[in-house]
């Protein structure tokens, strides 16, 4: 899917979104339906790319934390539906290039365990 500059988005009347948000919201650029079937269409791709290997998920907070949710939450249907069971972990990272107002000049990540076991990790 490809949303051109000038798309003007879908009619707010063709759907149902909680009061306070009236009057903020113009028009819904890509509904929520959308993104459910592609977060499901990922998944099976992952399951498909990753063969019998387990996986670590590591999702960025905050604003990453619904999507992986529902990512994993679609990972272990998968799991659960297949013959072959894979098992995940799943960690948390922030991440953080500002300091007050100031860009500290790099990435610094706040939490998760040593990531730099992960490197170059296929399997």
């Amino acid at each position: 899917m490809h949303i051109m500059d000038d798309w003007p988005g879908y009619d707010l009347n063709l759907f149902t979104y909680p009061q306070h948000y009236y009057g903020d919201l113009e028009y819904v650029l890509i509904p929520h339906g959308i993104i459910v079937d592609r977060i499901e269409r990922l998944a099976k791709d992952i399951m498909k790319d990753i063969g019998y290997c387990d996986i670590m998920v590591l999702c960025v907070l905050k604003g990453g934390y619904k999507f992986c949710a529902d990512l994993v939450e679609h990972l272990k249907n998968i799991s659960r539906n297949s013959d072959r069971f894979v098992s995940m972990k799943v960690d948390f990272i922030r991440l953080k290039s500002y300091r007050n107002d100031q860009s500290m000049g790099e990435m610094q990540i706040i939490g998760g365990y040593d990531l730099s076991t992960l490197a170059g990790k296929v399997c």
